[in-house]
């Protein structure tokens, strides 16, 4: 899909509006955080994101990756160092401007009381049935959703229980999928999705990755190995960075976790 996005800026010296279009590009720049003053939790965190590149954090519970997708989005600020969207410190956009342009795709899936269509979308709410039926048929939900009592009208209801977590995270996906945002962070847990859905639910994010810069927290090393960059993080440092072959290659934490020596917590 994805579409064209603008940032819309008042020009300080004539006072109209200036639209500069969003391509992607994520960079941070000596970035320390921490929940607490004084106790950090991020420390000296630089990386770079190119519009259609995949950027893979890896690292056990609590070593900072979903905390570092968190800062991307604003739901806190940083401690020190700079975040840049397409060469704008982040700090100088309007927060629901910013969260527009970035989709979001956890392993918990919240639906509400509605139809399917309804449900995918609430992605884009001004999205037409045609828009939200492609986003289904590029999430993998298109074939699923036809097969229910009233396609795409059946209504949900108990966060969507009558449906099982692969075919609940496949409308997530085909939600992100209808907002089209040049940005996606896909926390990419599918331990507990069934195997039937399993490789479906995997298609449907690859199908939501092409094109947009995408920021994946790691739990399977065998999903995220077409990374244009791999981030291995402990205790809120990077400490490894490379593509796959070449952690391989390192021998490194990152070898002994994809080799099964260490395990992910």
């Amino acid at each position: 899909m994805t579409g064209t996005w603008f940032w819309k800026q008042p020009d300080k010296e004539s006072g109209q509006v200036i639209y500069r279009e969003l391509t992607g590009d994520i960079r941070l720049e000596h970035v320390d955080f921490g929940y607490e003053p004084r106790k950090l939790v991020l420390r000296n965190i630089s990386l770079f994101a190119k519009p259609g590149q995949k950027i893979a954090f890896v690292g056990a519970t609590g070593a900072g990756k979903t905390t570092i997708t968190n800062l991307i989005n604003r739901f806190y600020d940083i401690a020190d160092g700079k975040i840049y969207y397409d060469g704008i410190d982040i700090s100088k956009i309007r927060k629901p401007d910013l969260r527009k342009s970035l989709g979001i795709v956890l392993q918990d899936v919240n639906l509400f009381t509605g139809t399917v269509m309804d449900n995918i979308r609430y992605g884009k709410l001004d999205a037409t049935d045609e828009e939200c039926i492609a986003a289904a048929k590029l999430a993998n939900a298109d074939d699923f959703i036809r097969r229910l009592s009233q396609g795409y009208q059946t209504v949900l209801t108990g966060n969507g229980s009558s449906l099982s977590q692969g075919q609940r995270q496949l409308i997530s996906i085909a939600r992100a999928a209808v907002a089209d945002p040049p940005v996606m962070i896909l926390d990419e847990a599918t331990s507990s999705i069934d195997t039937r859905t399993e490789a479906l639910v995997q298609d449907g994010m690859d199908n939501l990755m092409k094109g947009r810069t995408v920021f994946v927290i790691a739990h399977r090393l065998s999903t995220i190995r077409n990374s244009q960059a791999i981030m291995v993080l402990d205790h809120g440092r990077i400490i490894e960075r490379g593509s796959h072959e070449e952690l391989i290659a390192q021998k490194g934490t990152y070898y002994q976790l994809y080799t099964g020596a260490f395990e992910l917590e």
